[in-house]
């Protein structure tokens, strides 16, 4: 990023602090803790400031805490965007766990592992939004199932929705969903958090919202294989409207909502995920499509591509559950059985003809 435009970010930032500030703030939920300082962490502790609230942000490495608190920028995850000085940076986590809500932020197959360290400082009753989309590799557990076993006195909620972060950080408009069994708790964390431009929708469909966060990861891999392919813009289309379907199928077998899936953490997120380059899954999905190994594009990155992690566990799940989701199963061939490209597209091609339909 160029000066100008990172001087231009802090400017927009500073503005949004003095906004959120001078807003309502609901007495008991000031104190926002995010566990989790990759660049969707940090986006949130922005937001969650602009939003008027202390925020303390914890790291898992002991450089990027120490350059937010030296710099006041995460240099490492998401670079150019200022933060306030009432984002405090830790290693700590026991320091975020002290919050009025805590927003677990890590990925997705380490979740478990950062509650447990949660554990000891956590208070009863206090909320933990799950920020986290996947699906538990080793036992198959959807996010929300692994933090009431570690967390069993938190509250659950989940944010999830088509959000990529540095837009959020630079405070342009983004709605999401929040799923919270508990209607006043999750009002209270919609005020909490949200502002003129990040815009939670609530909804108390937490399973919904957290297949929708989950699979879609797995869908655009699919749809960054069909534009690296080359295969043109109706191959694209008519694999997010089918990968929608499959989305559906699967939630509704776990007792999610279909409305859900046709909002902002089903089809909006499918929408943004599959058809950005900004999106780790689909510019993943697009080198594989050009003829790079998975292992080169892995190797290239630091951030985490969670569909490679959930392909596999959600194509064992559906087959469990009696669930058709070709196109799912279609990646999984690539991503860990060695199926070539060509052969995984031959396969979806040569499926019968059927009448359209969930």
């Amino acid at each position: 990023m160029a000066t100008g435009d990172a001087e231009g970010v802090a400017a927009d930032a500073e503005a949004g602090y003095e906004l959120g500030t001078m807003g309502n703030k609901m007495p008991g939920m000031n104190r926002i803790g995010i566990v989790g300082a990759g660049a969707w962490g940090t986006a949130l502790a922005v937001t969650a400031r602009r939003a008027g609230r202390d925020v303390v942000l914890w790291a898992h490495e002991p450089d990027v805490a120490g350059a937010i608190t030296a710099m006041r920028e995460n240099a490492a995850y998401l670079p150019g965007v200022r933060l306030d000085c009432c984002v405090r940076a830790t290693i700590d986590v026991s320091q975020a766990a002290e919050a009025d809500a805590v927003l677990l932020v890590t990925p997705a197959q380490h979740l478990r592992a950062v509650c447990r360290q949660l554990a000891p400082s956590w208070r009863p009753g206090t909320p933990a939004v799950i920020c986290a989309k996947g699906i538990e590799v080793a036992t198959g557990a959807l996010m929300a199932e692994v933090v009431a076993e570690e967390l069993p006195g938190a509250v659950l909620a989940v944010l999830s929705g088509p959000t990529f972060a540095i837009e959020v950080a630079n405070g342009l408009p983004t709605a999401v969903t929040l799923a919270c069994a508990d209607a006043d708790i999750g009002r209270a964390l919609v005020d909490a958090i949200g502002t003129t431009t990040f815009r939670p929708y609530l909804s108390d469909d937490l399973i919904g919202a957290q297949v929708g966060g989950a699979v879609k990861n797995v869908l655009a891999i699919g749809c960054g294989i069909v534009e690296g392919r080359r295969l043109g813009d109706n191959a694209r289309a008519a694999l997010i409207t089918r990968g929608l379907a499959e989305l559906m199928r699967f939630a509704a077998a776990k007792g999610g909502k279909a409305e859900t899936l046709m909002g902002l953490s089903g089809l909006g997120d499918l929408i943004l995920t599959a058809s950005s380059a900004q999106s780790r899954n689909y510019s993943l999905g697009f080198a594989l499509g050009e003829g790079r190994t998975l292992a080169e594009v892995l190797g290239s990155r630091k951030s985490v591509t969670e569909g490679v992690w959930t392909a596999g566990i959600v194509v064992r799940a559906a087959e469990r559950m009696g669930i058709e989701m070709p196109i799912c199963a279609a990646v999984d061939s690539v991503i860990d059985q060695g199926a070539s490209i060509d052969d995984a597209i031959q396969a979806l091609l040569s499926r019968p003809f059927r009448t359209e339909g969930i």
